[in-house]
């Protein structure tokens, strides 16, 4: 070890040419940033939707790469951030995996959406939280009453296809 460097400084550098990977703080600020401005159906601030995804994650026993999914669950679909910033994104794979299943294609069938997050590890668990905050009831009550009908049926078939259970 040279001289200069404290105990442990090696092994906490990562290897030469490899990046380190991003921390929750830095995904969450990076998810924040690209939906600043932005608000949900209910007209909240955006980001209280990913935080309440996050958190839904981390509550139903998700580690740390799926809490950094929860965060980015949006991004993509919402064009906030492109396919080549997560490709680039120093993230873990199975991240960046759970992104993609999580994102539902332009004219893509509700069924062929469910197969794909149903084959993606973690997947299921990202849109569990994601649906269990749409569906909040008191989220719901803020909408029209139209609006509030489409958007329960949408989230139930979701979730029928997915098998989700009352307490998932």
């Amino acid at each position: 070890m040279p001289q200069d460097s404290t105990p442990g400084e090696e092994r906490a550098q990562a290897p030469a040419g490899a990046a380190a990977q991003m921390t929750l703080a830095e995904v969450e600020t990076a998810a924040r940033a690209a939906h600043e401005g932005r608000s949900d159906k209910a007209g909240r601030p955006y980001a209280e939707h990913l935080q309440a995804v996050a958190e839904g994650v981390r509550a139903r026993g998700g580690d740390d790469d799926l809490v950094a999914a929860a965060w980015l669950h949006d991004a993509v679909e919402d064009g906030v951030l492109s396919e080549q910033w997560l490709d680039a994104a120093r993230l873990p794979q199975r991240t960046k995996d759970v992104v993609r299943a999580v994102t539902k294609r332009p004219g893509e069938e509700t069924e062929a959406y469910a197969r794909r997050i149903l084959a993606t590890p973690g997947a299921r668990l990202v849109k569990a939280a994601d649906l269990a905050h749409n569906a909040d009831p008191r989220r719901l009550a803020v909408l029209d009453e139209a609006t509030a009908r489409r958007l329960t049926r949408k989230y139930a078939t979701m979730r029928d296809l997915l098998g989700l259970g009352p307490d998932d």
